[in-house]
């Protein structure tokens, strides 16, 4: 079975997977942002004036992730058994940034990384339309894949180069 994007024309497909087995699959995404003091006091607060800075980018990250098949090309509409968004807040050295990691999990026949990085990608997207009144050299860093599991290519977990 040999899966492409392409059919014999050079033509842009999105690839049959209805000949692969459904197996249990999760992914996990991960990103910062990184804040001035005063906006992370604000988040950390939940003193923004826009309201709860980071319900509301979980909540956009969990509406992103479960539309990811709507903005990529190429994905297929997935049924998510679970999607979540959590964040930690990192002071270091006078540095502040806010770390989002997105969870998304499916029984299918094709994987959810793309979902996990669309869901982790607009939580971060969120909190940056939320705090940008009060601060607009915020940088969105490091999005990346952290694991996968389920299907045929196996298990995955991001190692530091």
């Amino acid at each position: 079975m040999e899966f492409t994007h392409f059919d014999e024309q050079g033509n842009a497909v999105m690839v049959d997977v209805g000949e692969k087995p459904e197996t249990r699959r999760m992914a996990k995404a991960v990103g910062r942002i990184k804040v001035s003091e005063e906006v992370f006091q604000k988040i950390q607060n939940k003193s923004m004036e826009k309201g709860d800075v980071l319900n509301v980018a979980r909540v956009a990250g969990i509406m992103a992730a479960k539309q990811t098949f709507q903005l990529i090309p190429m994905c297929h509409l997935l049924m998510l058994t679970k999607c979540s968004v959590d964040f930690t807040l990192h002071e270091e050295e006078g540095r502040y940034a806010v770390e989002a990691v997105c969870t998304v999990k499916t029984n299918g026949k094709t994987g959810v990384e793309m979902e996990a990085l669309m869901g982790v990608s607009t939580a971060l997207l969120t909190i940056y339309d939320m705090c940008k009144a009060v601060d607009k050299s915020m940088e969105m860093t490091g999005i990346h894949l952290l694991e996968k599991t389920g299907g045929k290519s196996g298990d995955f977990q991001w190692k530091e180069s």
